[in-house]
């Protein structure tokens, strides 16, 4: 079949209603399909689906059903959809939808498609790629969340993505119930040990970020608690407690008395998550929400 290669404007409007909603640039996803699509069917190579041209009349119809396989919090159906409508244009329909940021149960259908057969096999893996994949970083977003429950720290994500992933992956931990952190190098500063080495210790690093950029937010890395009194003492309101034991992390807290939030970040394991949170930090940063997650399994399957 001839993919419709949909334009973007084109595309219902639903789905601009919910990229508008997610905060997403729907473009920047409109090409990333392009993109993927494009490792599937190469210009260069005839750009066909030779599998499904070769089994599948070009008439046939079907109706196909995602499905969970694992409980967990789906997320990214909504460029799934998209996927099929960039492939099959109008001539899809898209039913059962959950929203992003719903649980499931095994055995759950998450999304139902109805078109050209061959557009719908032609479809599935990209679809399922985005679908799986983000719906992991929501599942795993999801565990941390609820084994902090009932303690003031929330999970936050990192800048520890996909290249070209991050506004998915970051929507993603949302989806999850997480929290993001900066998105760039350039919408907040964050000083790390390196920095700290360059400037001359803390305090150089965090005065010398404040008088560059007034306007932004300023986060500092501390390994010890005397950098963190330094920063204390000179106002520096949000600190990264790095790789610090479960006992420093409670000194901490005691010593700030609510005149910074603070964030615990450096090796911890899902198994610390609630003793982690239990010292009174508000933040517990967690880098394998997407560099390392696995992803959820959800399967295609024409009925």
């Amino acid at each position: 079949m001839t993919i419709a290669r949909t334009a973007y404007d084109a595309l219902p409007g639903v789905v601009h209603d919910e990229l508008a909603a997610a905060d997403l640039d729907g473009r920047a996803i409109y090409a990333a399909i392009e993109s993927a699509l494009e490792e599937d069917l190469p210009a260069v190579e005839g750009g066909v689906d030779v599998t499904s041209a070769a089994t599948i009349g070009a008439a046939a119809r079907g109706v196909a059903d995602f499905g969970a396989r694992d409980a967990g919090v789906v997320a990214g159906l909504t460029v799934a959809a998209m996927v099929f409508h960039y492939v099959m244009g109008d001539d899809v329909e898209i039913t059962a939808r959950l929203a992003d940021g719903t649980r499931v149960a095994p055995g759950d259908v998450v999304m139902r498609v109805a078109g050209p057969t061959r557009g719908l096999l032609t479809a599935e893996r990209t679809a399922l790629n985005f679908a799986s994949h983000l719906s992991g970083v929501a599942t795993a977003t999801a565990a941390w969340v609820d084994a902090l429950e009932g303690t003031r720290a929330r999970v936050l994500d990192t800048r520890k993505t996909l290249p070209g992933y991050r506004a998915l992956q970051k929507y993603a931990v949302r989806c999850g119930g997480g929290v993001n952190h900066r998105f760039s190098l350039s919408d907040r500063a964050m000083v790390k040990d390196n920095h700290v080495v360059a400037a001359g210790g803390v305090v150089p690093a965090y005065e010398a970020v404040r008088a560059a950029y007034p306007h932004l937010r300023v986060e500092v890395e501390v390994t010890d608690l005397d950098q963190l009194r330094e920063l204390l003492a000179v106002g520096c309101t949000e600190i990264l407690l790095d790789n610090m034991a479960t006992e420093t992390m409670a000194e901490a807290v005691r010593l700030t008395a609510g005149r910074a939030v603070l964030e615990a970040s450096g090796g911890l394991t899902f198994d610390r998550a609630r003793e982690v949170a239990e010292t009174g930090v508000d933040f517990i940063s967690v880098g394998a929400l997407t560099h390392s997650v696995k992803v959820f399994d959800i399967g295609m399957d024409l009925r």
